[in-house]
């Protein structure tokens, strides 16, 4: 077993040739992002994910370990500051917005100074659902699995799974309610005067 299949399955591994011209070539794609103008990133940034779908729009400046580890649906968001390290899979569902230095990591460490001091290391994936809102200066961290339709406040840091349909923050991040039909009302009745004050005016 190689060391990068060691890496992607949750076992101890080290860094290596291969390892690190992975990593080479996301430098390389991360730089050209940087200089590239609105309109060419794109198709980088199609490049440098395992996947992403449709209708994507990712702020500068944007950081990740390797990014052929990421797998994104459509519709989705990522404002400033947005680091991913994805040493295992990263997959994100469609509909899903990052506020500012939202941080998803999967690489971890040993607890041991000693076998931590070997450069040993090893990682968790990280799977978020769709139509989730994550707020500014999260955390989340290796092995979580984070629910459809959830919202986590900003400043949390998510230690553990979070299920569908709630509200959660906190450090360590932690369910508040439950996202309730109340909710669904409050809102589309907003949208609704939204649209009535935004309609154009009939002839």
């Amino acid at each position: 077993m190689t060391q990068k299949e060691r890496m992607l399955t949750g076992k101890l591994y080290t860094w290596d040739e291969e390892l690190a011209r992975d990593h080479a070539r996301k430098d390389e794609l991360i730089s050209r992002l940087s200089a590239a103008s609105p309109g060419a990133r794109e198709s980088l940034f199609h490049s440098l994910f395992g996947h992403i779908g449709k209708d994507f729009h990712i702020e500068l400046p944007f950081q990740c370990d390797y990014g052929s580890h990421i797998y994104i649906g459509d519709r989705f968001y990522a404002n400033f500051d947005c680091i991913i390290l994805d040493v295992c899979d990263v997959t994100i569902g469609d509909d899903v917005f990052l506020a500012p230095r939202v941080s998803i990591f999967t690489a971890a460490h040993p607890i041991d100074a000693g076998v931590r001091n070997r450069l040993l290391e090893y990682g968790r994936p990280v799977t978020i659902g769709s139509s989730v809102w994550i707020g500014g200066n999260t955390v989340v961290n290796p092995g979580v699995t984070i629910g459809d339709n959830v919202v986590i406040g900003s400043g949390s840091v998510v230690t553990k799974d979070i299920p569908s349909g709630v509200v959660a923050a906190g450090n360590p991040c932690r369910v508040l309610r439950k996202i309730t039909a109340e909710d669904t009302l409050c809102w589309e009745a907003r949208a609704a005067e939204y649209d009535a004050e935004t309609a154009p005016p009939s002839l």
